[in-house]
């Protein structure tokens, strides 16, 4: 699975954890912010430094 997918997963799994609390401050929803943020930080990383071919 590409990185741009495990965002898209992640962001989707965010969405819902997020609806059925009403509030941004639970524990599962922090964990999975946190997650996406690591994910795309590493996109954004990888966007700015691609790896170069051998």
């Amino acid at each position: 699975m590409s990185l741009l997918e495990q965002i898209e997963k992640l962001r989707e799994k965010l969405n819902q954890a997020a609806n059925p609390q009403g509030c941004l401050t639970h524990e599962e929803v922090l964990k999975l912010s946190q997650e996406l943020d690591r994910l795309i930080l590493q996109y954004l990383k990888s966007r700015k430094h691609p790896e170069k071919p051998d």
